[in-house]
């Protein structure tokens, strides 16, 4: 058992109230660690501590360069507790120890990309209509960030908030998943070592009906950056009204990924797999929606089932697992309910649909891998987001139907396809309207490329210079050279 603290103006703190909270491990519900659980006015305190430091502070003129110098000193220290925090993570999440890992290189590599943009900042000269007068566009960071992340990608999720905005010259308050903080615990003591000035790296920690709330709402905060539910998005929404401040939204999706009949079958196989079910299918990208063509479905369905009843559950740190645990008896019982939905309404369970019988496995949150086909466009199960090891199959005809198909769900965060065709290729690329959309592959991802959707997957973009200039203003400046009276009034 650990206990850890809030960090707030450089100083790490217990919750006023001195609550606490039992951080559990998915795999066998056990405490692996007691951290502090803050509300309102804890989170208050770092608002003000984030405020006066970007306020009175030296941050937000510190020359780019030597931003990014420390940027990047963060990254090689997360690259050198790299073990470290890959074990905290699949400890706090259940994923597998692999897949952590694969996490913490792409964080050492999103700090090490913004340190690289901090001192490119320079503005753009614009032409001015005047004689003996310029203009000049400049990006000046956007002030106080609220940065919320979730508990599928804890410190991924973190990473690609908080590095922009520091690289940008922002002052942030991270509130982490209440289930999940430890990494986000650990990048802030990494911050702390890295020479970060007071108030310029805030973590406060709580349930997001009481400090997250507080810092969507709060009129001191210029920004509110939220990865998550639609439902909670709308919240945030309606709360940054009060002071009209910038939000960024990733609000995840339900993604197609389309099989054509002249598709590579086993790459396309095993990308239907590790597109749906790496972290048990907890991914805002996973390509749960599976559509097939006519001509190769059964064939499809066959090798996919196959596949999916070999696959092996257990502890994230066994290097044996291929999938672990659900996050929590809620979300497992979320699960349920879909698959329950999904009989319901028609579909037919070819495999899964169950929680294991393993002893091994019966104190964790874990459920089978589960394949339902016979699936429609009118569906729960194929129109909302499970966020479980549960895949839908769809046949199709036509590229025309199954485009209509794909796009007629709510959000549009990313979608895929499999074909040879080259003019398909065009096609689909233009016609999906999905923020991402990936050929012959799924969920990749890279910190050059911009991350977000269309519709009601959210506004802004993270990743790629856009997930910078979200943490900027634009303004405009105009010089007069050579003024001259006018001599309108009363001259």
């Amino acid at each position: 058992m650990i206990n850890k603290k809030m960090f707030v103006n450089g100083q790490w703190t217990e919750a006023l109230s001195g609550k606490t909270r039992d951080i559990i491990n998915p795999f066998n519900r056990e405490s692996i660690a007691r951290v502090s659980e803050g509300d309102r006015e804890d989170a208050k305190g770092a608002v003000k501590a984030a405020r006066q430091a970007f306020d009175a502070g030296v941050w937000p003129y510190t020359p780019g360069s030597e931003r990014g110098e420390l940027i990047h000193a963060l990254g090689r220290l997360i690259e050198r507790d790299r073990q470290e925090l890959a074990e905290l993570e699949t400890l706090d999440t259940g994923k597998t120890i692999e897949e952590s890992r694969w996490d913490m290189d792409a964080v050492a590599g999103i700090f090490k990309y913004y340190a690289g943009l901090a001192d490119k900042n320079h503005g753009e000269a614009i032409e001015s209509p005047l004689p003996e007068t310029s203009s000049r566009v400049v990006r000046e960071p956007v002030g106080v960030c609220a940065q919320i992340s979730p508990w599928n990608y804890p410190l991924l999720q973190a990473s690609w908030k908080m590095a922009p905005a520091l690289a940008a010259g922002c002052t942030i308050v991270m509130k982490p998943s209440s289930i999940t903080p430890l990494t986000t615990i650990k990048v802030t003591e990494l911050a702390e070592e890295a020479g970060f000035l007071p108030g310029v790296v805030n973590l406060v920690l709580g349930p997001g009906s009481s400090p997250g709330a507080e810092l969507a709402e709060s009129l001191e905060v210029d920004l509110v950056s939220f990865t998550g539910g639609i439902e909670t998005g709308r919240k945030i929404m309606q709360a940054a009204s009060k002071n009209i401040k910038k939000i960024a939204l990733e609000l995840g999706g339900k993604n197609p990924n389309i099989i054509f009949a002249d598709a590579d079958f086993d790459l396309a196989l095993d990308s239907v797999l590790c597109g749906a079910l790496f972290h048990a299918g907890q991914i805002c990208s996973a390509g749960a929606r599976v559509l097939v063509q006519d001509k190769i479905h059964d064939r499809f369905v066959q090798a996919l089932q196959a596949r999916m009843e070999r696959i092996r559950l257990g502890s994230g740190l066994d290097p044996e697992t291929e999938m672990g645990p659900l996050i929590s008896r809620e979300h497992l019982a979320k699960v349920e309910e879909y698959v329950r939905i999904a009989r319901d309404e028609g579909a037919l369970l070819r495999c899964g649909g169950e929680r294991p019988s393993s002893p091994k496995l019966q104190d964790g949150f874990f459920y089978l891998p589960t394949l339902f086909t016979g699936c429609e466009n009118r569906m729960r199960i194929v129109q909302e987001e499970v966020f479980g090891p549960v895949i839908t199959v769809e046949r199709f005809q036509s590229e025309e139907e199954v485009l209509t198909r794909a796009n007629s769900t709510v959000t549009g965060l990313s979608a895929g396809f499999w074909t040879r065709d080259p003019d398909r290729i065009h096609r689909l690329s233009r016609g999906l309207r999905f923020g991402t959309v990936w050929v012959n592959d799924f969920n990749i991802y890279f910190a050059q490329a911009p991350w977000g959707g269309y519709k009601q997957s959210g506004l802004g973009r993270e990743l790629g210079r856009a997930g910078f200039e979200e943490y900027t203003e634009q303004k405009h400046i105009y010089q007069n050279h050579d003024p001259r009276a006018a001599n309108w009034f009363g001259a």
